[in-house]
């Protein structure tokens, strides 16, 4: 992945004359608004930032501060790689995530705040309610792991509540579990990593399953931003023709892979939360229930098997 880099000494002498962070910051936003870059303000200054390495603060009480040459030049390149709407994560090559920081890439999907609400969930959960354990442990599988988002934050938090927790995420891509594996180390997390068609080459009983699988109608995905459509991994995003096919595949087979009263837990589209409610419910799976995001719409749905 190519990224525009971060200037960590400035050569003296190598300012450019009468360039400073404000009007570098001016022409940026100015540049992507005409690009049609949604949110340009917030690009152009997140841009300025990782280029410059600049704290708003610090920002404000030096507008005036000359770019160096080299700062100029990166933010150019930056600039023109955000015009032709290549995701901002994909520039910097990181997201933030549950207060945490996350490695990405043109392989996974960006995390995004609403899958916050999967893990919050899941947290609650280990927090509230009794979870079957194996040898004093509460197990986690994270299906469909990407960058190990989902997976590396429960561990975290789990970790920091006092919970004993083992972790494992799956993925048919070996480049995403690339990135779940530097994700793991960065973050100092133990965690186990395998690559295979959902469950083929998982093996034990969890306490627990959490997924974001694709969810997409095959048929809505050219409808999505460029930036989704273009640069995120198709196959994260194609659920196939009506949306439900891996929640059909998960919520059957998770039943072998799950220790009695396991709790299944899935990142839903707005409107799928009746039918995969519905699946699990024909599956045997009780306690079903959803959750809202913060824009009051359906975004996880949960239940137990036994």
């Amino acid at each position: 992945m190519q990224k525009c880099g971060r200037q960590d000494k400035q050569v003296p002498g190598d300012e450019i004359k009468d360039e400073t962070l404000k009007s570098a910051y001016s022409a940026g936003m100015e540049r992507l608004r005409q690009s049609g870059v949604p949110e340009a303000d917030l690009d152009a200054w997140y841009l300025l930032e990782y280029v410059t390495g600049i704290s708003r603060s610090s920002y404000y009480m030096e507008p005036d501060r000359k770019m160096s040459v080299w700062q100029r030049a990166r933010y150019e390149e930056c600039l023109s790689r955000r015009e032709q709407r290549i995701p901002l994560q994909h520039i910097t090559g990181e997201q933030e995530f549950m207060g945490l920081t996350f490695l990405v890439d043109e392989n996974v999907l960006i995390p995004r705040q609403d899958t916050e609400i999967l893990v919050e969930q899941a947290l609650e959960i280990l927090k509230t309610e009794t979870l079957p354990q194996c040898d004093g442990k509460t197990l986690f599988l994270d299906m469909c792991t990407g960058s190990g988002c989902i997976l590396l934050s429960v561990l975290h938090y789990a970790g920091r509540m006092g919970k004993r927790v083992e972790g494992t995420g799956s993925d048919l891509s070996e480049k995403a579990l690339d990135i779940a594996k530097q994700n793991a180390g960065a973050l100092g997390i133990r965690a186990e990593f395998i690559c295979g068609d959902l469950f083929a080459n998982i093996r034990g009983k969890y306490s627990m399953i959490l997924s974001n699988p694709p969810y997409i109608r095959s048929s809505d995905i050219d409808a999505l931003q460029e930036e989704v459509r273009l640069h995120d991994p198709r196959e994260a995003l194609d659920g196939k023709e009506d949306g439900l096919y891996f929640y059909r595949r998960i919520t059957d087979e998770a039943r072998e892979y799950l220790l009695p009263g396991g709790c299944l837990i899935f990142e839903i589209g707005y409107d799928q939360a009746e039918d995969v409610s519905a699946l699990m419910n024909s599956a045997g799976y009780t306690e079903i229930r959803v959750k809202k995001d913060l824009a009051g719409l359906d975004r996880v749905v949960c239940g137990r098997y036994s």
